[in-house]
């Protein structure tokens, strides 16, 4: 009988740290016991999906039987918002909505107007941005757009029809993921992102033709190195198609040359299109690799993520979050989820990215990572 694989959703939770007499840290920026300094949170605002990726969500693990969590377990708007404010003043400038699907979550445009309002201790905004499958995007992206959120990342693994059917587990056709891309274009939600997950054998083959069509386009296009996230995946090392031999191909047909990064922490390392002039022609646009397998970042990792039920993660491969849902709705005045806070962001010692070869594989199995599903991207 074939193995049947059971998707859990990883409710072990660490407990709350109790703050310093004094009321915790400093206000400003916190930084975690590697100097790392906290700036961007990613808010997962729903647990639901209507694709289903084998590399996220496989349709064997999160089937018809799946039991996804209710209404009432889900932070509110108001708590999202309120716990947003509260990491904008200890240094949060870039906030990420993510899934599942966020689209998927009813009202989305209201909870993006109240992150809008939001402001940092100097008096500036955030950047606000939101990654996306695109399915819903054509019908959703004026929305979006009039409620106030910046830029959008989209999901796309491939051009080829039948491999992206395929792959997104669901049937469903490339051609309304591009129109999406474009509906988010003419509604200004710029620049647009377009994230492939590269797996060997699988969709490699869809690399110079994706780097073709969103070449010059405005858009740019990122590799990313297919990760081992959550538990139900089968994720093995030779899948992993490194970023070193995509560029390698890619640099078959693009000249590319390097470009420094945008900010401190940028996960992508930026190659830009080569113009005539021998120089990286702005017009023609540029590509990021990025390499969580085989090139680690966890040296500047500067994200932490709030999963749709109120977990604080400090990692992308973490195996167990803190309740921040129960301070929110324990009647705990800001001050006091302030310290706890900065409690947490400043034991933070995560590297899994580091540690992963040096891991045996029973090893990293025991570790119980919860599922990029629960805790977006």
């Amino acid at each position: 009988m074939a193995e049947r694989l059971i998707a859990l959703v990883d409710h072990r939770t660490a407990p709350l740290p109790v703050p310093r007499a004094g009321g915790g840290a400093p206000a400003g920026t916190l930084r975690d016991a590697r100097g790392r300094p906290l700036r961007d949170l990613r808010i997962s605002v729903t647990d639901r999906c209507n694709f289903r990726c084998g590399y996220c969500m496989p349709v064997e693990a999160f089937g018809n039987a799946h039991a996804w969590l209710p209404h009432s377990a889900l932070l509110s708007f108001e708590e999202i918002t309120r716990a947003a404010r509260l990491f904008a003043a200890r240094g949060v400038r870039k906030l990420r909505l993510t899934g599942g699907e966020p689209l998927l979550r009813k009202g989305i445009e209201t909870l993006i107007a109240q992150l809008v309002a939001l402001r940092t201790p100097e008096g500036g905004k955030l950047d606000l941005t939101l990654t996306t499958n695109g399915a819903l995007l054509a019908r959703k992206a004026r929305a979006l757009r009039d409620a106030g959120l910046d830029r959008v990342t989209v999901s796309l693994d491939g051009l080829d029809d039948a491999v992206f059917r395929r792959m997104n587990g669901v049937d469903f056709p490339v051609a309304d993921v591009l129109a999406g891309i474009d509906a988010a274009r003419r509604a200004g939600l710029a620049p647009v992102k377009v994230n492939m997950v590269v797996q060997r054998g699988v969709n490699d083959g869809q690399i110079l033709p994706m780097a073709a069509h969103f070449r010059g386009s405005g858009v740019t296009l990122r590799f990313i190195e297919y990760m081992d996230v959550g538990a139900t995946n089968g994720w093995r090392m030779e899948q992993v198609l490194p970023s070193a031999e995509v560029l390698a191909l890619l640099q078959t047909r693009f000249p590319l040359t390097s470009l420094e990064p945008t900010a401190p922490g940028e996960t992508a390392r930026r190659w830009g299109y080569v113009g005539a002039n021998g120089r990286h022609d702005p017009a023609l646009g540029e590509v990021g690799l990025i390499s969580s397998v085989t090139q680690t970042f966890c040296g500047d990792c500067n994200r932490i993520r709030l999963s749709m039920d109120g977990k604080l993660f400090l990692c992308l491969f973490a195996s167990q979050g803190y309740d921040l849902r129960a301070l929110l709705r324990e009647g705990k005045t800001d001050a006091e989820i302030e310290a706890a806070i900065a409690a947490i962001w400043q034991a933070r010692a995560d590297r899994y990215s580091e540690l992963r070869a040096s891991l045996t594989p029973e090893a990293a199995r025991g570790r119980g990572r919860v599922e990029m599903s629960y805790i977006g991207g």
